[in-house]
C-alpha cells in the first residue's frame, strides 16, 4: 500500500507547493485543484510508465501497478478522514449568528440547484445519473467536497467524479472573479452581498477571496453563510444516500445497471458532526486546532490526487460538453435565482 500512499504523497506536496507560487497564492484556486490536475497528468502518461519520468530509486518503487491499493486507500479512508477533520473549521455559534433566514435561504439554494441540476442534467441533457447528480452536489453545496462526499455515497466512477470537480471549479473560480465585479452594479449593502456570496460561490476558498474584494462585512457574512451551507452537507448525504439505494434496486430489478446492494451510510457525515460539536464546546490550543485542521487538507489534497491518477482522460471525452454545460446552466441559476433569493430573505 505504501507505494501508492507515497505517491499521493508527493503529488500533494507538488499541489501545495503550486497554490503557494506568486501569482497563485492569491487566486483563491485550492492546492485540491492543483494536486487533482497533477494527478490527471501522471495518471495518464502513455502506457503508464510513470516510473520512466522519476529520478533514482523512486523510479523502481511508484509504478501505478503497485500503487492500486494505496490509491484506494486514499480515495475511501483518507478522504473520510480529511471531510471528519473539516468539521473543526466550524461551530454552531458561527451557524446561529445570522439568524434562521440563513437557514431558510442556504435550504432553498442547495434544494433548487439539486432538484434543477437532476432534472436538466438526465432528462434535457440525457447525461448518466452519476454525473449529473455530483455536478449538481458540488454546485449547490461546497465545491469539490461536496462531489468527493457525494462520491463515497454512490460509489461514482472516478471519471465521472473528475468532471464535476472540473465543472465546479471552473465555474466556482469565474464566480470568484465576476461576483467582486458585479458588486458596485447591484446597489446591494456590503453585509447583504455577502450573504449573496456565500449562498451562492461553490468553495470555501473562493468564498473568502470573493468576500474579501468587497470588503470585511461581506467577508464576515460570506463565510458564515457558506459554513451553514457546508453542514447542510450531513443531511443531504443521508437522504441522497436512501433515495440512491431506491434507484439503483429499481434498475436491478428490471435488469439495468449495476446490482443493488445495501444502502451505504456515510458514517463520517457523523464524525463530522462530532467535530463541529467538538469545536463548539473545547477550545483546543491553537497550535494543535490549526495542525488537526492542516492534517485534513492534506488528507483531502492526497484523495484528489488519487482521483487524479485513477482517472483516464479517454473516460473524461467519453463525458462530453454535457456536464459543462450543466454547470453552465446551473451557475446562472445560482447568480440569478441566488441573488433573488436573498434579497427576498435577507434584504
Amino acid at each position: 500500500m505504501w507505494q501508492g500512499l507515497l505517491l499521493c504523497a508527493l503529488v500533494s506536496l507538488a499541489g501545495i507547493g503550486a497554490a503557494a507560487l506568486p501569482g497563485l497564492a492569491d487566486s483563491g484556486v485550492s492546492p485540491l485543484v492543483f494536486a487533482l490536475l497533477m494527478g490527471l497528468v501522471l495518471g495518464n502518461i502513455p502506457g503508464n510508465k510513470l516510473h520512466d519520468h522519476l529520478p533514482g530509486n523512486l523510479s523502481n518503487q511508484l509504478r501505478l501497478e503497485r500503487a492500486g491499493p494505496g490509491l484506494a486507500f486514499a480515495t475511501r479512508w483518507l478522504l473520510r478522514g480529511g471531510i471528519v477533520l473539516f468539521g473543526l473549521s466550524l461551530t454552531f455559534g458561527q451557524v446561529m449568528a445570522l439568524g434562521p433566514r440563513i437557514l431558510l435561504l442556504d435550504l432553498l439554494v442547495i434544494s433548487s440547484v439539486l432538484v434543477i441540476g437532476y432534472q436538466l442534467g438526465t432528462r434535457w441533457l440525457g447525461m448518466d445519473r452519476e454525473t449529473a447528480l455530483l455536478t449538481s452536489a458540488g454546485s449547490a453545496i461546497c465545491g469539490a467536497a461536496a462531489v468527493l462526499a457525494t462520491e463515497t455515497t454512490i460509489r461514482a466512477r472516478p471519471a465521472a467524479t473528475s468532471m464535476a470537480v472540473a465543472t465546479v471549479v471552473l465555474f466556482g473560480s469565474l464566480a470568484m472573479l465576476v461576483y467582486p465585479l458585479l458588486y458596485p452594479l447591484t446597489g446591494m449593502p456590503e453585509g447583504l452581498y455577502g450573504i449573496y456570496i456565500g449562498a451562492t460561490v461553490h468553495e470555501v476558498a473562493q468564498v473568502v477571496a470573493a468576500g474579501d474584494a468587497v470588503g470585511p462585512d461581506a467577508l464576515a457574512n460570506a463565510v458564515i453563510v457558506k459554513l451553514v451551507r457546508v453542514m447542510l452537507l450531513v443531511p443531504f448525504l443521508l437522504i441522497v444516500g436512501r433515495w440512491w439505494l431506491s434507484r439503483t434496486t429499481d434498475d436491478a430489478d428490471e435488469g439495468a445497471g449495476r446490482p443493488a446492494g445495501g444502502m451505504t451510510i456515510p458514517w463520517f457525515a457523523f464524525g463530522f458532526v462530532a467535530m463541529v460539536i467538538f469545536n463548539s464546546l473545547v477550545t483546543l490550543p491553537a497550535p494543535l486546532h490549526e495542525g488537526l485542521v492542516m492534517i485534513g487538507q492534506l488528507a483531502l489534497t492526497m484523495a484528489m490526487a488519487a482521483l487524479g491518477l485513477n482517472t483516464r482522460l479517454a473516460s473524461l471525452k467519453a463525458l462530453g460538453v454535457k456536464p459543462l454545460i450543466l454547470a453552465l446552466c446551473l451557475f446562472t441559476l445560482l447568480m440569478l435565482g441566488g441573488g433573488l433569493a436573498s434579497l427576498a430573505l435577507m434584504g
